[in-house]
């Protein structure tokens, strides 16, 4: 049963093969896990403990320099411009429910440099502006709707069986329209409940490959750090905190909430974050970092996302230093081992860190590497600061099982669900409904 396991997450994940010695091998024994002692959210870092709701944005802001020194790096400085070119608009699409728009973004006044492709689904019929749910998909736009008028990404993209070497393919298109997929989008669903969607490729962001690439050219310790980075200052390789790939990715949603602030179809003030797996975290980090984010929704993250990583359960700081290298500031691998002794934080400060906009940790058990009991458990330890705010908090109840809404409050909440890795419709489902909640929409 233990091989099955751990034969589940190297499908999932990729990890290094049985014998490599540059890392740590997950544990999935709960009897096996250290004592450890997670810090109070509600306490400064010398041990003052907040004394009311007026002390938070102190804390907050101690608690994401934490993380921007010891883990995911500094964030991007901000643009010199947010250019914008509206390129496509049709008016009566998708049945006619919907108006798309094709965006192109630059980030500098001469539009040159790196270019970031947006599609946005906005409801025809709403009688005013929609919220909006923004998130970053994985090989380009043309994968939501079987739409010929959207390109194919043409960038770079990861290898695999949906590509062509590194390059997306048009034999994906529409592919997240697919009810059999365990990753989709389900568009018509999202427009008939009033939400709008804007979505762009996290390869044009900033490139994402893979720890074993055999391509030399395709290596963590240069190739990620193109695209975006292109606008930033040579790094300095003797600094532990460089800015890393998931807060390129994160502060591209951030560019997305420009330029929805900007159009007249969209409410940007009602908008939710969202994003799956290694975009869960990169959405997580985005409403951490950018308070505009109304509501956040990471999708089934793992290690390095909302599970403790002091439990040393499934993905651990050894894995992710080793597999994902460009995820993480140098900082970060003095974590690698003992993480339940050496780490001075953990991933309840920043889920604590969004408080007190909505929050919600959606998570999945079929696969132990994920450790979403241990998401559960960092809910719980952040659910006081919601209280303290006067926000309502996570309801006090034991672990939910697959499907419960049970651990879903008001403004902060957990849910999971069983099958497989990926955003399905159930996962959306919860999303709007936590989302109409917050929104005062039902």
């Amino acid at each position: 049963m233990q091989t099955k396991i751990l034969f589940a997450a190297l499908a999932i994940a990729g990890t290094p093969a049985a014998g490599d010695e540059d890392y740590r091998k997950p544990n999935y024994d709960e009897s096996k896990i250290h004592p450890y002692t997670l810090e109070d959210p509600l306490a400064f870092a010398d041990g003052t403990k907040l004394a009311s709701p007026a002390d938070w944005p102190k804390r907050r802001a101690e608690i994401l320099e934490i993380f921007a020194k010891e883990m995911y790096g500094q964030p991007p400085p901000a643009p010199e411009a947010v250019v914008t070119e509206v390129w496509d608009v049709k008016e009566n699409v998708l049945a006619g429910y919907c108006v798309r728009k094709q965006v192109k973004m630059w980030f500098k006044k001469d539009k040159t440099g790196p270019c970031v492709n947006w599609v946005i689904f906005a409801p025809r019929h709403a009688k005013g502006p929609s919220p909006i749910i923004l998130f970053l998909n994985y090989r380009g736009n043309h994968e939501i709707v079987p739409d010929e008028d959207i390109p194919v990404q043409q960038g770079w993209s990861r290898a695999g069986k949906l590509t062509d070497g590194h390059r997306a393919s048009a034999k994906t298109r529409g592919r997240m329209c697919d009810p059999n997929r365990d990753d989709i989008c389900p568009l018509g669903m999202l427009l008939a409940r009033g939400y709008a969607v804007m979505s762009a490729c996290y390869c044009e962001v900033s490139p994402d490959p893979d720890w074993n690439d055999k391509d030399p050219a395709f290596n963590q310790k240069t190739f990620p750090y193109t695209g975006v980075f292109d606008l930033w200052p040579k790094r300095d390789e003797s600094r532990a905190d460089n800015t890393t790939a998931l807060g390129a990715w994160a502060w591209a949603l951030s560019r997305g909430l420009d330029y929805a602030e900007k159009d007249p179809l969209l409410d940007a003030k009602r908008s939710v974050v969202t994003g799956c797996s290694r975009l869960g975290k990169a959405a997580l980090i985005a409403a951490a970092r950018d308070e505009r984010f109304a509501v956040c929704v990471p999708n089934q993250t793992g290690g390095g996302g909302a599970p403790l990583a002091k439990r040393d359960y499934g993905e651990n700081t050894s894995t992710e230093n080793t597999m994902f290298t460009h995820w993480y500031c140098k900082a970060y691998r003095k974590y690698a081992e003992k993480p339940w002794e050496t780490l001075t934080f953990d991933q309840h400060l920043l889920l604590a860190s969004i408080a007190p906009r909505a929050l919600l940790i959606e998570g999945f058990d079929t696969s132990k590497w994920m450790h979403t009991k241990g998401e559960y458990l960092a809910c719980r330890a952040a659910a006081p600061v919601w209280k303290f705010l006067g926000r309502g908090t996570m309801p006090d109840v034991p672990y939910p099982d697959n499907y419960s809404i049970a651990g879903i409050g008001e403004s902060f909440g957990y849910v999971r669900r069983s099958e497989q890795h990926g955003i399905s419709p159930y996962d959306w489902t919860w999303l709007m409904d936590f989302a109409d909640r917050e929104f005062k929409r039902r």
